[in-house]
C-alpha cells in the first residue's frame, strides 16, 4: 500500500522549501504569489514603454531634491524585481511608507538602469498586521 500525503507531493515540496529557505526568499515567494493572484504583472516581466499594473511592498522611501523640483521616490518590490515609483513635485504622500503594500499603475521607464514609473496612480492596500 502506498501512503499518501495531503496536498500530494507538491504540498510536501512546498513544506520542505519553507523549512530550507531563508526569510527573504519566503517573502519574495509570498509577494510574487499575491501579485500574480491579484492579476498584476510581475515586475521582472515589465519592459520600458509598457503600461502596467504592479502590486508589491514598499522597501524604501526617499526625497530627492532636484534643483527647485522635489521628487518623492518609493521603491516597490513584488518578489521578482523592484520598480521605483517617482512622484515629481511631491515631498510626501500620506500612506506611502516602507512596509506598505501598494498597487501602482503607470508606464515603465528606465532611470539610471532601473525600472521606474513617473507619477503613477496608486492604491494603498489594507495592512496585514
Amino acid at each position: 500500500m502506498v501512503a499518501t500525503v495531503p496536498g500530494g507531493f507538491g504540498g510536501v515540496g512546498r513544506w520542505i522549501k519553507k523549512l530550507t529557505s531563508d526569510e527573504g526568499e519566503l517573502e519574495a515567494d509570498t509577494l510574487s504569489s499575491e501579485a500574480a493572484a491579484s492579476g498584476a504583472k510581475a515586475a521582472c516581466d515589465c519592459s520600458a514603454g509598457e503600461k502596467v499594473e504592479i502590486l508589491g511592498k514598499i522597501r524604501t522611501v526617499a526625497l530627492q531634491p532636484c534643483d527647485s523640483l522635489a521628487a518623492l521616490i518609493a521603491e516597490i518590490y513584488d518578489g521578482t524585481d523592484a520598480v521605483d515609483l517617482i512622484w515629481l513635485g511631491r515631498r510626501t504622500i500620506a500612506g506611502i511608507e516602507a512596509g506598505r503594500t501598494v498597487r501602482a499603475t503607470g508606464r515603465i521607464a528606465m532611470r539610471d538602469g532601473h525600472k521606474a514609473m513617473y507619477n503613477p496612480s496608486y492604491q494603498l492596500m489594507p495592512s496585514t498586521v
